[in-house]
């Protein structure tokens, strides 16, 4: 056998790499023992001819030192909650998680577990998810959960096929075939409910950014098979209806459904159990603290009312006399909805962030996210340009959704200029262009981990861009100017046949 380097001479095109030169290794390969040639020549023997190398991979020729400085530079230019102000995925903006939290995920204990273990060797583990149930039961004001799914999105299709069965069980499915969204919901939510095989009715917002309820009433009836709803929604607006709101679904046989990505808004202070809905999903990832960034993993357990309880997926951790097992009985499950019991090392985290806190630290975190989110909108939302859409004077709770629209309208600077030009400051921009019934959306949710100095310093960001935009709007049409990379093509860069994510795909599309 022999080995030799990698030149570009070697290709038929030569294959372009932004480091490396010829001849340059990062390792050397030792000879072959003597002795050992005949053995490996023989293993060789076995491998089919149309599975052996012809010609050495494509990859630079580089020295350790260069790949090194390449992935800490890498590292550097990455941005996270623990870079700087806001990382939001979707409508959710990731919190800190405690570098405690992160350790315990990531102990050898935990993450060298296999989930076909015998339960006597996996107690320690089966013990807390059973404790993490009960904390998320008391928190939701529920009466049963599982934790097998594995995103929010993941927990809402549940919350929707345990709906399903419901209906099912009781012989009204055929008739029971629409699910009611609100315009401001979740985009997952229409999804969710189209996936499980319904029919989605969208509900217009009323003026002050609730669901209107002159509309719910004309179009609930015996078709309806529930309604799902956020409170406080994606405007950030607490419906004070939502009592009236589950009277009238209960009251033509519907089910309420509660998305729990807003939960941060409301943790301690109250219940969704308790204003009528009947199943409801939480993102452990974003409420309790686990980072999900690059979208997983997360975890999205679902809770449901006393009387749903049968249909939850099993296996269910149970405890008795300080034992505890996994439990199939459920007659009318749906069934699983994971190829395990859920993503143990978010819900490790959770349950770290849940005894840290307590009940009243909880409370305290929505507390100062409501606190941080209405200093914010109380600073910005009379800045020229800015404006604060909906309930005119009413507070927010954990996020405030500015419209850019007078902006773009006097100066032609959209909402989406804005977010690039925040990029020079330093900061990830806010999700734009959400709830897309604002026009020229800037939803920002501080989350209860930032403080003063750091709002303080988005504000006077946003300030100083809307000077921009009225004295010289090229400079705020243009940017980013300070970046890696300046202004994209914004059509091109996510085209999937420009869009590189892997040397492969770069070798194919520039060599």
């Amino acid at each position: 056998m022999s080995l030799r380097k990698f030149r570009q001479a070697d290709w038929e095109e030569p294959l372009i790499f932004e480091l490396g030169s010829e001849e340059r290794v990062g390792f050397s390969v030792p000879s072959l023992e003597p002795e050992l040639r005949d053995t490996v020549d023989d293993i060789v023997e076995l491998v089919p001819n149309g599975m052996l190398r012809t010609r050495p991979p494509m990859l630079p020729e580089v020295s350790e030192i260069e790949v090194l400085r390449h992935f800490i530079h890498l590292s550097q230019m990455n941005y996270g909650v623990s870079s700087g102000l806001f990382y939001p995925l979707g409508s959710c903006t990731m919190k800190y998680s405690p570098v405690i939290n992160e350790v315990l995920a990531g102990h050898p204990r935990l993450t060298g577990a296999h989930p076909d273990q015998d339960v006597s060797s996996v107690q320690g583990v089966l013990e807390f998810m059973h404790e993490l149930k009960k904390g998320y039961l008391e928190v939701m004001g529920m009466d049963d959960a599982s934790l097998q799914p594995a995103a929010g999105a993941h927990g809402e299709y549940l919350g929707i096929l345990i709906t399903r069965a419901y209906h099912a069980d009781r012989g009204e499915l055929d008739s029971r075939r629409e699910i009611i969204i609100p315009d401001a919901a979740h985009g997952t939510n229409p999804a969710s409910a189209m996936m499980a095989g319904f029919k989605t009715v969208e509900i217009p917002s009323d003026e002050d950014g609730g669901v209107d309820l002159a509309a719910l009433k004309s179009i609930v009836g015996p078709q309806t098979a529930g309604l799902m709803l956020t409170n406080p929604n994606t405007l950030g607006i607490f419906d004070s209806n939502v009592a009236e709101i589950a009277e009238i679904v209960h009251g033509v046989g519907g089910l309420m459904y509660y998305d729990g990505a807003n939960l941060n808004a409301i943790m301690g202070k109250c219940r969704p159990g308790d204003m009528g809905f009947d199943v409801v999903h939480v993102n452990l990832h974003k409420t309790f603290s686990t980072p999900h960034g690059g979208g997983g993993p997360g975890s999205g357990p679902v809770g449901v009312k006393a009387f749903l309880a049968d249909y939850l997926p099993v296996p269910d951790v149970v405890e008795m006399e300080g034992v505890y097992s996994l439990s199939w009985d459920r007659p009318k499950t749906i069934g699983k909805i994971h190829g395990y019991h859920g993503n143990v090392g978010p819900m490790l985290r959770a349950f770290a962030y849940m005894l840290t806190l307590g009940g009243e630290g909880l409370k305290e975190a929505s507390e100062i996210s409501v606190l941080n989110s209405n200093y914010i909108a109380s600073k910005l939302k009379d800045v020229r340009g800015y404006t604060l859409p909906f309930a005119e004077g009413k507070p927010r709770m954990h996020e405030a959704v500015l419209s850019a629209l007078k902006m773009e309208e006097e100066t032609g600077v959209r909402a989406l200029n804005v977010s690039k030009k925040l990029l020079d400051y330093g900061l990830h921009a806010p999700t734009t262009y959400f709830p897309l019934i604002v026009p020229e959306a800037l939803m920002i949710e501080p989350t209860e981990t930032e403080p003063l100095e750091a709002l303080d310093m988005f504000i006077e960001a946003m300030k100083e861009i809307s000077d921009l935009a009225y004295t010289n709007p090229e400079e705020v049409l243009g940017a980013p100017h300070d970046t890696t990379l300046s202004k994209l093509d914004e059509a091109r860069a996510a085209h999937p046949k420009t869009i590189c994510l892997s040397w492969r795909t770069y070798c194919q599309l520039y060599r």
